[in-house]
């Protein structure tokens, strides 16, 4: 037990008295002042690591030179081979008005897709990963401190860089080149067309393009690919991550095969 000192007034005369505080009471708000310490270096901590992980934006802007054949960024900036840039950063994908964008990305605004860092760390280390018929003919920049300057530099034309979250994003995904084993597997197409009715429970063997994908005839190391990309996490879409999470690489080869054989 301890004591807080107070005073009391008896017969007109002011006396000290102790006031007796129980002891546990005493150790809870110990206790609740050094977790609010805690929890306030914790979060400095953090945010000073998390400033820190967005790349350097001068350097970016040598690395978008690479870009700069395509897409142009700044005042005046236009559609050119690819669309602008200017307010990437918060944008839907395929929003950009009067832009020819491919089906894939068209899709995935309608779904609601909006980058941010983390898509667009996805998108460029892997274009065709993320979406395949991307007619970006970029191949992908692997260097992750690289991808970060870049969409540092980016990040200075959006409406207002300091209210975009850095986000996980900058976590770096990680380099979803298919390993060239699961390429090599040669998948069974009888096996495939056993496997192949969730599938076109969706995608239709028409191989109309309404809503959804038709992946009739599509190349197998594609199908492989985007594949994997759902099944790692690669591809922001829940159900096609569900649905790839569990095939095996035996079974994503079949389906490979046989949707590649197939025909409407």
């Amino acid at each position: 037990m301890i004591g807080t000192r107070g005073h009391c007034t008896q017969n007109g005369m002011k006396k000290n008295i102790q006031r007796v505080v129980p002891a546990r009471y005493r150790f809870c708000t110990l206790w609740k002042r050094r977790v609010t310490l805690g929890l306030a270096a914790m979060i400095f901590a953090a945010t000073s690591a998390f400033s820190n992980e967005i790349g350097d934006a001068e350097k970016g802007e040598a690395v978008f030179r690479e870009c700069s054949e395509c897409h142009s960024v700044g005042q005046g900036a236009k559609n050119r081979v690819g669309p602008h840039l200017n307010g990437i950063f918060g944008r839907r994908a395929a929003g950009v008005d009067g832009f020819d964008y491919s089906n894939g990305l068209t899709r995935m605004g309608k779904d609601g897709l909006v980058w941010n860092f983390d898509l667009l760390d996805r998108y460029v280390q892997n274009p065709k990963a993320f979406a395949s018929d991307t007619r970006m003919a970029y191949k992908g920049l692997k260097d992750a401190g690289q991808r970060s300057d870049l969409l540092s530099f980016l990040r200075r034309y959006s409406d207002d860089p300091s209210n975009i979250p850095e986000a996980a994003p900058t976590a770096a995904g990680t380099d979803h080149s298919v390993d060239a084993a699961i390429l090599a597997i040669q998948g069974d197409p009888d096996y495939g067309a056993y496997l192949s009715s969730e599938c076109t429970s969706c995608h239709q063997l028409s191989g109309n393009n309404d809503g959804i994908p038709g992946i009739i005839g599509w190349p197998a190391e594609d199908f492989v690919v985007a594949m994997h990309a759902y099944k790692d996490k690669f591809r922001p879409h829940p159900v096609m991550q569900m649905m790839a999470g569990r095939l095996s690489n035996e079974e994503i080869a079949a389906l490979a095969a046989y949707f590649e054989a197939a025909r409407p």
